[in-house]
């Protein structure tokens, strides 16, 4: 990953109450929110994020977190494989995403240090790293797994100032070019509306937004 040149206009955290892996409870637990609130009938409703139903969100999202015992124990991408491509969900996307979340944050709270170095898809990154790019899929996602599904979402707020210093600089010197959709102006100073469009998606809603992924960079890929 290209060095921030610059300072960010807001404090980034490693650690310590407002750091990235100290939010990752409160920022999964306003997707949980989200999840147990969609109908059964919903999970099929397409999504912001382009060709990917409800229900690929959030198949997308429990993989990542399958992911996180291994790699924050030392383990590699390729030894870990693909056991983790594909459906994931089941026939219970709700207990499938329970599980691999309450696993996900019994490994991020045991962790020794914030500066272990963790295997990705794109190199070696300290835990840290990591968990802010976990945060930012937890908290962007809530959204667009909201949005699918027409049900309510409260972003955890100070996740939501993470997740906007930690991504502004990224994407203003194409860190993350290609992986998201490009970045849209903001409606609004509300830091939601500022992140959301900082990653291409239109707070409003609306289907007509540019096409891209929404996907990040490190993570396992799914669907």
């Amino acid at each position: 990953m290209a060095p921030v040149s610059e300072p960010p206009s807001r404090s980034i955290e490693t650690s310590g109450p407002s750091g990235p892996i100290e939010l990752l409870p409160a920022a999964a637990a306003r997707v949980n929110d989200v999840v147990t609130a969609i109908p059964s009938d919903r999970w099929n409703e397409p999504s912001p994020c382009t060709k990917w139903t409800v229900r690929d969100v959030l198949n997308h999202l429990t993989s990542e977190h399958l992911w996180v015992p291994h790699l924050l124990s030392g383990e590699t991408v390729q030894a870990v494989g693909a056991q983790y491509e594909g459906d994931v969900l089941g026939a219970d996307a709700v207990s499938a995403w329970t599980s691999a979340i309450t696993a996900s944050l019994m490994a991020w709270a045991d962790l020794d240090t914030c500066e272990r170095r963790v295997h990705t898809s794109m190199g070696q990154i300290p835990a840290h790293e990591y968990a802010h790019q976990m945060l930012i899929d937890l908290t962007v996602h809530g959204w667009d797994l909201a949005q699918g599904a027409h049900v309510g979402f409260e972003p955890h707020p100070a996740a939501v100032e993470q997740s906007l210093a930690y991504e502004a600089p990224r994407v203003g010197q194409s860190v993350v070019a290609g992986l998201f959709r490009p970045a849209l102006p903001a409606v609004s100073s509300h830091p939601m509306d500022r992140l959301l469009a900082l990653l291409g998606r239109d707070p409003s809603g609306s289907a007509d937004a540019p096409d891209g992924r929404c996907e990040h960079d490190h993570l396992p890929r799914s669907p």
